[in-house]
C-alpha cells in the first residue's frame, strides 16, 4: 500500500453511543484537557504515563493520517460508507462521534462554522447513514474550526471519553499491566469502536478469551493473550462482518503489523525510541 493519506487508515466501525445534549453537558463539566479520568474509580491495573500517552497518540496518528503530528484539521469523504471522516481520531458523520464533537463544541462556541450541520449530523447518526448529502462544505468548515484551540481541546476530550478511558477500563477488567497491551486496546477502540457489533473491540476481546480460556485476570499469560488479540484483530480487518468496510480495512492491516513489530521487539513498556513502518514510510517516535 502506498502512503496515500487517509486510505485504509480511518476508523470504519458501527455506531458508537450518541450522547444527548444533557449528557454532553454533564460530561463536559467533568472533563479537562489533560486527559484526566472524567469519572471516579479505584486504582487501575495500567494507565499511560504522560510520555507513553504521547507516544501512543503519535503512533495512532501515523495509523490514521500517515504522520505523527496529530491532525485536527483532517476532513474528507473516503467513500467507505461512513460519510465524512475528520479530525484526530477519524470521527465520522455516520457513526455518531463526529456529532458528539460538533455538539460539544457548539455548546462552548455557538457561532462556530460547524453548528449549521448539526441537524443533518443528528439525522445521519440516528440512521447510521454514510450519506453525504447535506454535508456540502463540512470539510472546509471543519478545517476552519480546527484553527480554534477550543475545538482542538474538544477533540482531545472526545478521544479521552470515547476511546482512551474505555480502553483503560477494558485493560483493567482483563487484568493487563503492560502499556503495549493498553496501546493495542486503545488503537482498536478507535478503529473498531466499542459497540456491540461483531467487528467491535468487545467482540474481539470475547473471541480471544474464548480461545485462551480467559484473560490475564484469570491467569492467562498477558503476552500470550496480546499475541492472540493481534491475530484476531488482523483477521477481522481482512474479513470483517460488515462488507462495506472490507476494502478499506484490508488496506489497514499495517497498523496491526506495526504493533506486532513493537511486541516482537519486547518493548512492552513503550520505551522510546519506537520505530514503526505501517504504510511504507518509516517513523521514529517520539516526533519531533
Amino acid at each position: 500500500m502506498g502512503a496515500v493519506r487517509g486510505a485504509g487508515m480511518k476508523r470504519t466501525s458501527a455506531m458508537k453511543r450518541i450522547l444527548t445534549i444533557a449528557c454532553l453537558a454533564a460530561v463536559l463539566g467533568g472533563c479537562g484537557d489533560d486527559g484526566a479520568r472524567p469519572r471516579g474509580g479505584g486504582e487501575l491495573s495500567v494507565v499511560f504515563t504522560e510520555e507513553q500517552r504521547m507516544l501512543a497518540d503519535q503512533i495512532i496518528s501515523v495509523f490514521e493520517n500517515n504522520w505523527p503530528e496529530i491532525d485536527y484539521a483532517y476532513a474528507e469523504d473516503l467513500g467507505d460508507g461512513r460519510g465524512i471522516t475528520a479530525g484526530r481520531a477519524g470521527f465520522t458523520s455516520a457513526n455518531g462521534d463526529m456529532l458528539i464533537v460538533v455538539e460539544r463544541y457548539t455548546q462552548i462556541v455557538p457561532g462556530n462554522p460547524l453548528a449549521v450541520y448539526l441537524p443533518r449530523l443528528r439525522e445521519l447518526a440516528a440512521e447510521e447513514s454514510g450519506d453525504v448529502d447535506g454535508l456540502e462544505g463540512l470539510d472546509d468548515a471543519w478545517r476552519k474550526a480546527a484553527e480554534d484551540p477550543i475545538f482542538r481541546e474538544v477533540q482531545d476530550e472526545v478521544v479521552n471519553d470515547e476511546y482512551y478511558w474505555p480502553a483503560v477500563d477494558h485493560a483493567d477488567d482483563l487484568g493487563m499491566i503492560f502499556p503495549l497491551s493498553l496501546l493495542n486496546l486503545y488503537d482498536a477502540c478507535i478503529q473498531h469502536g466499542d459497540g456491540d457489533d461483531p467487528d467491535g473491540l468487545p467482540a474481539m476481546i470475547d473471541t480471544v478469551c474464548a480461545r485462551l480460556g480467559g484473560s490475564p485476570a484469570d491467569g492467562v499469560d498477558e503476552l500470550d493473550w496480546l499475541d492472540e488479540f493481534m491475530t484476531v484483530r488482523r483477521a477481522v480487518l481482512l474479513d470483517p462482518f460488515d462488507p462495506e468496510t472490507k476494502d478499506v480495512w484490508a488496506e489497514s492491516v499495517g497498523r496491526v503489523d506495526a504493533l506486532r513489530s513493537i511486541f516482537d521487539s519486547g518493548n512492552t513498556n513503550l520505551a522510546p525510541p519506537i520505530v514503526i513502518a505501517p504504510f511504507d514510510s518509516t517513523f521514529t517516535l517520539p516526533y519531533p
